[in-house]
């Protein structure tokens, strides 16, 4: 929380507070002092805050705080979890999260309707894929089981730079999403172990993660330039599939009639012809 508050005040510029600025500043964004009196709270109570030496805080103070921030609803969210962890208890090692028998079901039939899917869980693994995501993102499936993970792509693989035409924003969304699993699982040493990983060998990422954003899967669009189709721009949707919160079903869709509706189809019709020449080698192997 403390990490949290301090990068969030060094967002907010003291126009865009109301305050008057003397011009003798030494950090960015709005001093301690400023913001508390924002929020109504003494100077020292927020200093503590802000050094961890406060490990809570009443509903009415984060109120306020979060107003002063100017924290849009997804940050106001984060900022209640990570005030207020949940009891500590015995530590478990989390299950493996499954994709459920319907849910891939429902992966195949958005595939025949020429619809990308994939469903990511904790630390963005991606747990399945249809084929028509393989083809237009790449075939988490083929790759080690440890490998399977949306932000390592996007980081660590070369591929992913040329592929997402705006690969900024997708990595610092993607970072942003990593800040909100953080949240949710302070414990989870197979995210301390991937923030690791990337923090290590992509610099970039250390620095999108210092920022502490937060972003919350929902509805936007994502423009590729795919190797073998060319440019397309996909709208996508976020939904919670069966009773796994920790689980997000990623719908792909195009807008009719649009280049990029077209470009769909040709790999849709790719991953048909593939589907359709590989039974015909097992026939064959069969017989």
């Amino acid at each position: 929380m403390a990490d949290f508050l301090r990068a969030a005040r060094g967002r907010i510029t003291p126009e865009a507070a109301g305050v008057i600025d003397d011009g003798r500043r030494r950090v960015e964004g709005l001093r301690r002092e400023e913001l508390a009196m924002l929020a109504g709270v003494s100077v020292d109570y927020y200093t503590r805050l802000e050094q961890g030496r406060s490990k809570s805080a009443s509903a009415q103070v984060l109120e306020a705080i979060a107003e002063a921030l100017q924290l849009d609803d997804t940050e106001c969210a984060h900022l209640y979890t990570i005030a207020k962890p949940t009891p500590a208890r015995r530590r478990r090692a989390p299950k493996p999260q499954q994709v459920h028998p319907a849910t891939r079901t429902l992966l195949e039939t958005l595939n025949e309707a020429s619809r990308p899917a994939f469903v990511l869980g904790r630390r963005l693994e991606v747990l399945g894929q249809n084929r028509l995501a393989a083809l237009l993102i790449a075939d988490f499936e083929a790759l080690p089981a440890t490998e399977r993970n949306q932000a390592r792509f996007v980081f660590l693989d070369p591929h992913a730079r040329e592929l997402y035409a705006d690969w900024e924003q997708v990595a610092a969304d993607t970072v942003a999403m990593l800040r909100m699993d953080a949240g949710r699982h302070p414990e989870d040493p197979g995210l301390g172990r991937l923030v690791g990983d990337l923090s290590i060998q992509c610099p970039e990422f250390g620095r999108l993660w210092a920022r502490h954003r937060v972003h919350q899967r929902s509805t936007g669009t994502k423009r590729y330039h795919h190797p073998l189709v060319g440019d397309l721009t996909i709208t996508y949707q976020a939904l919670t599939p069966g009773d796994d919160p920790d689980q997000t079903l990623m719908i792909y869709d195009t807008e009719p009639g649009s280049s990029s509706a077209h470009a769909l189809q040709l790999l849709a019709t790719n991953s048909r012809n593939e589907y359709a020449s590989g039974s015909e080698q097992q026939l064959k192997r069969s017989a």
